[in-house]
């Protein structure tokens, strides 16, 4: 078939374009060994971090990636000069999760107004302008923190409903998915939720148009569990069937105004703002990845400076449990408490979440800390070590001066590849076979 043509939004260092692409024509899933056969060509990729003048980010995307690369505030993009931005059969990215709220248009029309610097607005506009210019994107991939399914806290659930209302206002039908990257066999335990949407002129949205039980889409017959088997969760009530209503300035006001919990389960489907959502749990028997996989084996290879040599006592104060009393600033008081941390981490698990502040020998509640297996003693993980937990090809961030602090910052903001490498296939299938009439 044609190629499949992306625009990468927000791509980091490349993760999404990994997943698709593969590296050298080869996989993820097989630590880069083997080939990966796919249709999808990334066209233009863009990559911008407020705030900071060395962009080393992009540095590393466009020293790794060949082809057209933006290093410009998207918004700047989109209000200057559109027209750089090509068509496309799907827009991916991993945005940032932010207050996604909006307002009225001054005039109180029924217009809205999306936060200046909130970059979901930012792909709504682009998929705005692409259907006014008739040259709609039909696919979209995006991924975003877990938590999104719940916030804000004091309207659970609400910053979700609207950015499914408004992909429904364009015409798209989306799908959705918690999913725990080690739940599948990958060596790090990262929960993510995904959202695959289908604009109104697919063959995919049709039928989705015109299924009876929307449930058996999200169980087995949609991208997402076809990549990602699924059961209903132990306890789950079946799936729950509700409309969001009301324009999007109101949803922002009223959603869920008195609910504790949030309306939206691990997974669910949209169309025409009737939403369908269950619990479900993973089902997977192959082989885990686990973190003495990955890991470096001779210290000959490891820097000094990654061993915690001399005392570990603020270690062990940082990552075990503790109570402590606060002031509010209204002068309330009350007690924290946070429970113990793994100390050092099991190298017989998949590892913890990976976090923006791995790097640096400073010590912290949340960086790794293993026991190198050669000589027993307590060290951080490498960079290296860190891309492999995200399923990057090795020093795929070794670019240039950039620190080592720096590397370990992106591959807490990356996503783990193998995730979207499976999702690719999964919709690459589904396009073939329904927008093609293709046997696959």
């Amino acid at each position: 078939m044609d190629e499949i043509k992306v625009v990468e939004l927000f791509a980091g260092v490349g993760g999404f374009r990994l997943g698709l692409e593969g590296w050298n024509g080869r996989s993820s899933s097989s630590g880069y060994k083997e080939t990966l056969k796919t249709e999808y060509k990334i066209v233009w990729g863009n990559q911008w971090e407020p705030g900071t003048k060395t962009q080393d980010a992009f540095k590393v995307y466009s020293t790794r990636f060949s082809g057209k690369h933006s290093n410009e505030d998207i918004e700047k993009v989109i209000e200057e000069h559109f027209e750089e931005i090509p068509n496309a059969d799907l827009l991916v990215g991993g945005f940032p999760c932010q207050d996604y709220s909006v307002a009225r248009t001054l005039s109180q029309a029924s217009g809205i107004k999306g936060k200046k610097g909130v970059l979901w607005w930012s792909i709504h506009s682009i998929l705005e302008k692409k259907i006014a210019n008739k040259k709609p994107i039909k696919y979209l991939m995006l991924e975003n923190v877990d938590r999104l399914l719940k916030s804000p806290a004091s309207q659970r659930g609400r910053d979700f409903a609207i950015m499914l209302a408004s992909l429904s206002d364009l015409g798209y039908a989306v799908e959705w998915r918690v999913i725990n990257a080690a739940d599948y066999g990958m060596p790090q335990r990262r929960r993510r939720v995904f959202f695959i949407a289908y604009y109104k002129t697919t063959s995919t949205y049709k039928k989705i148009k015109e299924l009876e039980n929307k449930e058996e889409w999200i169980l087995k017959e949609g991208v997402i569990p076809k990549a990602f088997n699924v059961t209903p969760a132990p306890l789950s009530k079946g799936a729950i069937n509700f409309k969001i209503d009301k324009e999007l300035a109101d949803i922002t006001a009223t959603f869920n105004k008195t609910g504790k919990n949030s309306p939206f389960h691990n997974s669910g489907l949209m169309i025409n703002r009737s939403v369908c959502t269950i619990d479900t749990k993973p089902k997977y028997s192959g082989k885990t990845i686990i973190l003495n996989d990955v890991i470096i084996k001779d210290e000959s290879k490891i820097n000094s400076t990654y061993f915690l040599n001399g005392s570990t006592a603020k270690w062990n104060e940082l990552k075990g449990a503790k109570k402590i009393t606060r002031v509010s600033k209204t002068g309330f008081e009350y007690e924290y408490a946070e429970g113990s941390m793994v100390f050092p981490d099991d190298l017989n698990k998949p590892s913890r979440t990976i976090v923006t502040g791995e790097g640096g020998s400073t010590p912290s509640r949340f960086k790794h800390v293993i026991i190198s297996p050669a000589s027993e003693q307590l060290r951080r993980l490498l960079p290296i070590e860190l891309e492999r937990l995200n399923m990057f090809p090795d020093d795929h961030t070794k670019v240039g001066n950039i620190s080592d602090i720096k590397r370990a910052f992106f591959m807490g903001n990356a996503l783990v590849v193998g995730i979207v490498e499976k999702l690719g296939i999964s919709l690459s299938e589904e396009i073939v076979k329904h927008e093609h009439g293709v046997a696959v």
